[in-house]
């Protein structure tokens, strides 16, 4: 299993997939061959479905600009390792092949290619939760004490850099005004909720706030902001949102944060690792479930669950959003994306809860929920993969 630094990604909205996977790949594409005359790039599956709505386009334009390049769409033509891929070419002048290379943007800013999975380099030992789970308790540690081990000290600055981008974004989304790009004219709703929650008390000012929390994270990932993957930029919202919640009620300090980042990403990376966190691959599950299921973690650690209650909190997180589809309206990240992030916020302070009040046990594993999430994305038809072609994005949500 890789570090945790693979789900937590700094950089633009509005997609992980669509726009930062993309990107990265053109870069590393033209530092193999800057001196070609001109290039030919073409995205096949979802990633050209709804890649005008995802900036696809720009961003891959924004790096080679000033090159001569042509962009190619193949929305119907999906490649078999992945509905998001993408073939480069780069040409001389005379039109004679000097090289090409396919590239997959598997979901929260990942690239990889045929060759990645002997590159890859694997810090964890354990692969699944059973496994964790089973050493945590032989050797009496924590989740966030196994990362460490793993990761090394260092592991713990780059999570100071997360938390610091996580809670900018929040900041920012809250103050700012007006109307989300891309066509659909979606007014931003974060500030109005946060203010309107400081006339309420109680339950219904606390479900306020969070619901603000996640929308500024959300629209800000919408409107193209700097945000973190966690685990795509889809559902950047969700775990934020919870964090910084804990952090206003319950005065929960940075350090206590932190190694609930460190346990958030071990979830987030036993998905990715066993599954798929890619809405074009298994729906919205992959990304919303698998936010929700790192926060529910994060949540029932901050607030003194065991492990076993952590990784209950953490099943609930995915088990609750199975079978849900990714059909963003106009391939934005907005309807239903936007709205989704406040309640899987929402959803993982009721697991918390909830697991708080077990003593762990329960029927269904998270490796169990795990491989069940892969299956039913794998078998949800390709409309209701993040392709605008099936679900709510039929519907006419145009002004």
């Amino acid at each position: 299993m890789e570090s945790i630094r693979e789900i937590y990604r700094i950089g633009k909205g509005p997609s992980s997939s669509h726009t930062m996977g993309p990107t990265r790949a053109s870069e590393m594409f033209l530092e193999r061959f800057p001196q070609a005359d001109h290039y030919r790039i073409t995205l096949y599956g979802s990633l050209a479905a709804t890649g005008k709505g995802h900036l696809t386009d720009e961003a891959v334009m924004q790096v080679f600009e000033g090159r001569k390049s042509n962009l190619v769409w193949e929305p119907l033509l999906f490649l078999p390792r992945h509905p998001n891929a993408m073939k480069f070419e780069a040409f001389d002048a005379a039109e004679t092949l000097l090289g090409e290379w396919t590239a997959y943007s598997i979901g929260g800013g990942a690239v990889v290619d045929d060759q990645s999975e002997k590159e890859m380099v694997h810090l964890y030992p354990h692969k699944s939760m059973d496994e964790i789970l089973a050493w945590c308790h032989a050797n009496g540690l924590r989740f966030w004490e196994y990362v460490e081990k793993y990761e090394g000290q260092e592991i713990w600055g780059f999570l100071e850099e997360v938390w610091k981008v996580m809670q900018e974004s929040i900041k920012r989304g809250l103050k700012a005004q007006g109307t989300l790009p891309g066509g659909l004219m979606l007014p931003r709703k974060a500030g109005e909720i946060k203010a309107k929650a400081g006339h309420y008390s109680g339950l219904f000012k606390r479900q306020s706030q969070i619901f603000a929390y996640a929308l500024a994270v959300s629209e800000e990932n919408a409107s193209g902001g700097i945000i973190v993957t966690a685990p795509t930029c889809g559902a950047s919202g969700v775990l934020p949102a919870v964090l910084y919640y804990h952090k206003r009620i319950y005065k929960i300090t940075e350090d206590v944060i932190l190694r609930a980042l460190a346990t958030a990403g071990l979830i987030g990376m036993l998905v990715k690792t066993n599954a798929s966190i890619s809405g074009a691959e298994v729906g919205c599950q992959g990304e919303v479930g698998t936010a929700c299921a790192m926060a529910s973690a994060a949540a029932s650690q901050m607030m003194g669950g065991s492990i076993n209650q952590i990784e209950y909190a953490a099943e609930m997180g995915l088990e609750h959003h199975l079978g849900l589809t990714c059909d963003p309206v106009a391939g934005l990240v907005q309807i239903p994306c936007i709205e989704r992030n406040a309640f899987g916020a929402q959803r993982a302070l009721a697991h918390n809860t909830y697991a708080l009040m077990s003593d762990g046990r329960h029927r269904i594993s998270f490796d169990e929920v795990v491989l069940t999430m892969y299956e039913t994305g794998i078998s949800l038809q390709s409309k209701y993969r993040e392709t605008s072609l099936g679900g709510l994005a039929l519907r006419d949500a145009m002004p």
